[in-house]
């Protein structure tokens, strides 16, 4: 069953090697373990993130939190999801995810967003099946939505 992480050493320690792992994985930039455990134990002390971990350790998800120009509720965003990959495709994902749109509820947010990349079939197909739905883009009188990022 999947947890809320909580500041304790194990579970912040934890969390940031799967991310590490992850973007590993994916051969995107991290910065060094220490630093990133470091950073995730000041975010999540701060309130401002809540993480979850998978069934013995082996996936990971990250829940950013901010007001809502909408509603007096939160909005949530959901930075990362991360299965092991020896893992995948048993229902870890599925789990992880439903325990961290319980705990974006719990925490007083009202709506959660996410991206992912046009070529992770398997991630579109796990948040349709969790009642995520897509607007731009599907059929053909929508545009696109692009995201811009810029280093500042």
């Amino acid at each position: 069953m999947p947890r809320t992480a909580t500041l304790d050493d194990a579970d912040v320690a934890t969390a940031a090697r799967l991310l590490w792992d992850f973007n590993e994985e994916y051969g995107d930039p991290a910065p060094p373990l220490e630093a990133l455990t470091a950073r995730l134990r000041e975010l999540m002390a701060s309130g401002e993130t809540a993480v979850a971990l998978a069934d013995d350790d082996l996936g990971v998800a990250v829940l950013r939190l901010r007001p809502n120009l909408w509603s007096d509720a939160l909005e949530a965003y959901l930075a990362e999801l991360y299965v092991v990959p020896t893992r995948r495709g048993q229902g870890l994902g599925r789990a992880l995810l439903a325990h961290t749109l319980d705990l974006a509820r719990s925490l007083g947010a009202d709506r959660i967003e996410l991206g992912t990349s046009e070529d992770d079939v398997a991630a579109r197909r796990l948040y349709t099946k969790m009642g995520f739905t897509r607007h731009e883009g599907t059929r053909p009188e929508d545009p696109l939505m692009f995201v811009y990022e810029r280093e500042l």
